[in-house]
Formats: structure tokens, sequence, C-alpha cells
């Protein structure tokens, strides 16, 4: 009992020292969406119920697949503005080899995808190896690619797609059975109490100070508590949906690529700035280009799950407020726009704000434009919250 409130008392103690220092991490964006799920239960009692809350695990899987590319792109301080075309065009080329030209679903869904590696690469190139500003060569890429998605679709414009097809699947299938979404908690679960206990055995080796096994307990304990009621609730509705498992797959994939690789750390270090991170030995272009070709790939990925949910390809698809939405996420989300911070759960974490409040508005009955509004303030609050954070982690000499 002492053991647990000592772990209490050093969780406690590690929030208010992580609140004076900056480095907020997660905090913020989880109270967020505490709140927002608050008002809107309160507001709407369906909010809350198992078949919203389902459908709005597979409504941020698209624009959450690209913003982790995002998440990757704003780590080494720079943007990508032609995510949203990338995604229209890899659909519109999935699309037109598969029902009209009669390719194999999984061979159009690898070119689509090699489509969105090749099109990053290109925009890597010159900014990587030429130096131009990312800023201008996405911006090309979004017009350009976008007008390329126009030509490859010709004059019919849409292109309906088989529900029970492999793409159809992506987001319309679920995993009926009650073990699926349990043992995907337990395993969660499990992997976090290794990554905890792992990270203690490294930093005792080292003469680090580490965390105590009672508070790997709790915090192990908490994320046990959240993942069991998560598949409590999937389990109510229709079960685990395959679009949400892809998803968390790829987010705790790519986490640990950039938590536990080199090329991980040379992603953020190169965040710290190019100087520095050339002069400690890394291949500064071969990074660029590589964070590039990430992007678009997660782009044609996220575009191939947006026009699942849909079941069709058209001429609006990758446009609209998709492009946006995803950057916001990955902000939202806790990745700094100076480059340096973030992780791939950033995006998971703001896609879950931004379509929480997008579902609770739908709801509501609420115009679109007052979504628009609410989500550009949770927007400027995130862009707030990181700069006030920067400039205290400087103050403390940790920027």
């Amino acid at each position: 009992m002492n053991g647990l409130r000592r772990a209490l008392g050093g969780g406690a103690e590690a929030v208010g020292r992580r609140l004076t220092t900056g480095e907020l991490g997660a905090l913020p964006v989880v109270a967020a969406v505490l709140v927002i799920w608050t008002v809107f239960q309160i507001l709407n009692g369906n909010f809350l119920s198992p078949r919203n809350l389902s459908n709005l695990s597979v409504d941020i899987v698209g624009a959450g697949m690209i913003a982790v590319g995002i998440v990757f792109v704003l780590l080494i301080g720079e943007i990508d503005l032609s995510v949203g075309s990338v995604s229209g065009l890899a659909a519109a080329l999935f699309a037109v080899l598969n029902v009209r030209q009669g390719m194999a679903a999984w061979l159009a869904v690898a070119a689509a995808v090699l489509c969105g590696a090749a099109i990053g690469a290109v925009q890597g190139y010159f900014v990587a190896r030429i130096g131009a500003p990312a800023f201008v060569v996405t911006l090309a890429g979004l017009l350009g690619w976008n007008g390329l998605m126009l030509y490859v679709l010709g004059s019919s414009g849409t292109i309906n797609l088989d529900e029970e097809s492999l793409l159809g699947e992506l987001t319309g299938y679920y995993f009926h059975q009650v073990a699926a979404a349990y043992g995907l908690a337990a395993v969660g679960s499990v992997v976090c109490f290794l990554a905890y206990y792992g990270d203690r055995r490294r930093r005792r080796a080292a003469g680090l100070p580490y965390r105590p096994l009672t508070e790997i307990a709790v915090r192990t304990g908490g994320v046990a508590l959240v993942a069991f009621l998560a598949a409590n609730v999937l389990n109510r509705f229709q079960g685990l949906p395959l679009a949400l498992l892809a998803f968390l797959v790829v987010v705790a994939g790519l986490d640990l690529v950039l938590r536990r690789t080199r090329y991980g750390r040379e992603v953020y270090a190169l965040g710290g700035g190019l100087e520095p991170a050339r002069r400690a030995g890394i291949d500064v272009v071969r990074v660029r280009v590589s964070v590039f070709m990430l992007s678009g790939t997660m782009a044609a990925i996220g575009g191939l799950f947006l026009a699942s949910r849909i079941t069709s390809v058209s001429q609006t698809s990758g446009s609209g407020l998709l492009l946006m939405n995803a950057i916001a996420a990955a902000v939202i989300g806790g990745t700094s726009l100076f480059g340096g911070r973030g992780t791939t759960w950033s995006a998971l974490l703001g896609m879950l704000v931004i379509q929480s409040i997008a579902s609770g508005m739908s709801l509501l009955g609420i115009q679109p434009a007052v979504q628009f509004m609410v989500t550009g303030g949770v927007l400027l609050a995130a862009v707030v919250i990181d700069t006030v954070a920067r400039r205290t982690r400087r103050e403390h000499g940790r920027a």
C-alpha cells in the first residue's frame, strides 16, 4: 500500500515537474479529449454510445494515416502541403487500375502506394538536394498532383468501388469475435509494460534515474484500463474494426522506429538544426528525402482508406479540409511546429480531437461553420501551448 502511495505521489510530482519545465507531452490533448467527450455527452446522450464511438474509431483512420506522415515532416522542421492531392491521386490510380483495367486489387494497391512513395521521393529531392523551400515545392505538388488526379479519372469524374472488394473491406470489415478486441487490449498492455520495464533496465544500467516498479505497474494499469474499456465498447457494437487495428499497428510500429532505431534518432536530431546534424555525421540529404517519401507513402495509404470509407473515388477526393485536418491533427496532438518534438501517437490523439468535434456537432445538428471555428480555436490553442512550452524549456535549459 505504501508502495502504491509512493507511486501515485511520484506520478503527481512528475506531472508537476512537466508542467513547470514545459515538458507537457500528451497531457493537454488528453485533457482536451476528456473535456470534449464530457461536454458532448452532457448535450447528447448518444455521443458515448458504442455505435458512435465505433464509427468514430473508423472515421479517424484515413486522415489519421496522412497525419502520421505529416508528423515525420514536422519533426525535421519542414511542411508537406501536397498530401491531400497525393491521397486523391493514389485513390484514383487504384480505382482506374482495379475497376476500369481489371488489375488484381492487391497489385493496384501496391501501385497506388508506390506512386505515393515516388512522389515523396521527387519532392524530397528538390527540397534536400536542390535546396528549394519545402513550402513552395509541396504547394506546387498540391496543384500538380490534383491536376494529374483529374486527368487519371477522365471525363466520368467518379468511380464506384465494390463494398465487398479488398479496398471496401478496409473500413467495412469487423472482427466480431469478442476475443479479438480483448486480445488486442491485452497485447497492448503487455507491450506497454515491457517498454517501461526495458527503459528502466537501460537507465539503471547507465546509472541514470529510473522509475520504480510500483510506478511502472500503475502506469501499465492505467493503459490497460483504457484499452479494456475501449475493447468493451467496441464489442458492444460490431467488434474490432480492421481499419482501427491497421491504424494502431502503423502508429505503434512507426513510433518504435522513431524511439528505438538509429533512423529515428537521426530524424529527431535533424529537427534540432541541419548544421548540427551534419556535423554529427548524419546524412542529411538521405534522411530528408526518406521523410518526404514516408509522407507520400502515408498519404497514399490514407487516401485508400478514405476511398474505402465512402466506396468511391471522385474529382473531390483529397480536396476540401483534408490537408488542413491532417496538419492540424499532428499539431493538436503535440507535434511541435519548430521541429524535434512529437510522436506518431500525436496523429492519433489530434485526429481524435478533430473527429470528436465533428461527430459531436453532427449529433447536435450544428452547422459545419461552427465546427470549423471550434477546430480553428483548438488548433490556435495547441500552437500557443507549444510556443509557451518551448519558451519555458529554453528558460530551463531544455530547448
